[in-house]
């Protein structure tokens, strides 16, 4: 049986000029955040420690956990909350379509039976809180005349409701039920974020106009202002409070985080600025932060989340990144040392070390958005939906400058001899173009589709699968390539083909669900009847010893068969990906 050791997790989805706003488990050092729509549950004391859930229909935009730590609330674009449990594969409790438009945020009461939620309407209302179980409305709330961006519970009895938007209001609601109190009109730009202290006894409100402003709790007055000394020079996006209500936790659009120590008169004090930049663009624009008992977290624009410790604010943050796209390709890199390379289609390369996690990205601007890649040793061989194919030599934990080729067509599958790396074969619709270096050896018209591709490690035997489910073996010489058989075993087109790390087998695959493991000395079949997926098979992989190979598949599926044994003994890994899998 087949465990999950370690997630290398995506970012949070973000989007310039808006806040985000990520929520912790009151009782652990558990996090939620959203991408795409899946909400991710990640653990800071062992962040490759994640879990994924991805019921919702639409995008997610928030989610947060119930007071006592049972349950998790998550919204999305269309108006919808899902409410389902922490254990028991997130059995869903119940849902409800809250408002007739994108949710961006969320709150419980301290008594985990009500929910406040608000966002954009559409004309209808911007706020509605109502019962977690039967999902009726407790409550009024006018006084918005345009999105409603945050929203907060006050923690402690009596209880209050505060919502703030792009109207520059905040408005105060007492109840239950709630009704409107009064509107605070004392911000000049868009109010992107309120949140209640622990204690009850405060709220803060951060705005576009750069100011925080810190109310009382229980009348909606003004106590006093964050200091304009020392403050943020731009945008403030999200707050969040320390356990013991004395400090808050400020992220700007000006690439910095604060640690305001918040007096007894409701004024605040810059404690520490917090700045860590990566690319120094607009990337390190930071968008949200969370204060999650000793951790503090921020995230930037980039979907860097950055964990300092509150205890040591001086000490250098563990950086946690990842994609923010679909990623596209998964490789190992050829080196001593075990390193994974992963592409999204946005041009995103990143290098992940086992047990360890995220360990860099790769500056690849140079070539932009990537559908194939392949590594050797010492360089990175990429494609993307160009005619253009890119040679990089690898420099530490950088690129050196790329050379490129225009091959004539949009390459559909790429390979490298690993035993001769100056060798690759470049599969294009029409056949195959044979490179050196950075040289075109030769173009061949194979007078068919061709649809995958690959060669063998020491560059003499090439195999090409075409649309209509053929292998063709060809030996390599020089800048020809000379037919030595057809192999006819499959009945869609062939999307992947692999050799072992040994060279005695190759496996490959169709888009009609059929993998098939081939002897490479006698070309006879090895391994057949691996028919077990419902939809495409979209890659495959081999173990090092050569005697396991896993299938991926459009179904989320990771199938894996023992080389020996029949294929109904297989084993099978569900639901691995809510998108297309990596090529392996």
């Amino acid at each position: 049986m087949a465990t999950l050791s370690e997630t290398y997790a995506c970012v949070p989805s973000t989007e310039r000029g808006r806040g985000i706003l990520i929520s912790g488990d009151p009782k652990s050092n558990n996090i939620l955040y959203c991408t795409a729509r899946s909400v991710l549950i990640r653990n800071l004391d062992n962040p490759l420690q994640v879990s994924v859930y991805g019921e919702h229909a639409y995008p997610v935009t928030v989610a947060r956990y119930s007071p006592n730590g049972e349950w998790i609330a998550s919204a999305d674009v269309s108006g919808t909350i899902r409410i389902w449990g922490t254990h028991n594969d997130y059995v869903l409790k119940n849902e409800f379509r809250v408002l007739s438009g994108r949710i961006d945020d969320i709150q419980w009461s301290a008594d985990g039976l009500r929910i406040v939620a608000c966002g954009d309407g559409k004309g209808k209302s911007f706020v509605r809180a109502f019962m977690w179980d039967s999902g009726s409305t407790v409550g009024d709330f006018d006084g918005h005349s345009r999105r409603v961006l945050s929203c907060a519970f006050k923690p402690t009895r009596p209880f209050r409701i505060v919502t703030c938007g792009e109207d520059f209001l905040a408005n105060f609601y007492d109840g239950p039920p709630f009704k409107f109190n009064m509107s605070i009109r004392d911000h000049s730009n868009f109010v992107n974020c309120v949140r209640f202290s622990p204690d009850g006894s405060k709220f803060i409100t951060v705005s576009s106009d750069r100011k925080g402003i810190i109310y009382d709790g229980k009348t909606g007055n003004k106590l006093g202002e964050l200091s304009a000394e020392d403050g943020h020079k731009g945008s403030i996006y999200a707050v969040s409070w320390s356990p013991d209500s004395k400090q808050v936790l400020t992220v700007s659009a000006d690439k910095t985080a604060k640690v305001w120590d918040i007096l007894e008169n409701g004024s605040g004090t810059v404690n520490k600025t917090l700045a860590f930049t990566e690319s120094g663009g607009v990337e390190d624009m930071l968008v949200g932060c969370l204060w999650q008992n000793d951790h503090l977290l921020t995230v930037s624009l980039g979907g860097t989340i950055n964990l300092y410790s509150a205890k040591d604010l001086d000490k250098s943050p563990l950086s946690l990144s990842g994609h923010m796209k679909n990623v596209t390709v998964l490789t190992l890199l050829n080196r001593s040392e075990k390193m994974l390379l992963s592409s999204s289609y946005d041009g995103v390369i990143i290098r992940w070390i086992p047990g360890t996690g995220y360990s860099g990205k790769f500056e690849s601007k140079q070539f932009g958005l990537i559908k194939l890649l392949a590594t050797g040793e010492e360089e990175v061989i990429t494609s993307g939906f160009d005619n253009k194919v890119y040679r990089v030599p690898l420099h530490g934990d950088n690129f050196s400058p790329a050379e490129h080729v225009d091959v004539g067509s949009q390459p559909m599958d790429l390979s490298l001899a690993l035993n001769s790396p100056e060798l690759a074969l470049i599969a294009i619709e029409s056949g195959v173009v044979l490179l050196n270096g950075s040289k075109i050896v030769s173009t061949i018209n194979l007078g068919f589709t061709v649809t995958a591709s690959a060669i063998s490690p020491d560059g003499s035997e090439a195999i090409v699968g075409g649309k209509d489910g053929k292998l063709h073996i060809y030996s390599v010489s020089g800048d020809t390539l000379t037919e030595q058989s057809v192999l006819e075993k499959h009945r869609g087109a062939i999307s992947v083909i692999r050799y072992s790390p040994d060279v005695s087998m190759f496996a490959s695959a169709d888009l009609n669900r059929e993998a098939t493991v081939w002897d490479r000395v006698s070309r006879e079949v090895k391994l057949n009847n691996m028919l077990f997926h419902t939809a495409r098979i979209n890659c495959l992989a081999w173990s090092p010893d050569s005697r396991l190979v896993a299938t991926g598949s459009l179904d989320t599926c990771v199938i894996i068969y023992e080389i020996g044994k029949p294929a109904s003994s297989r084993r099978t890994i569900k639901n691995k990906s809510a998108s297309e899998p990596p090529n392996a």
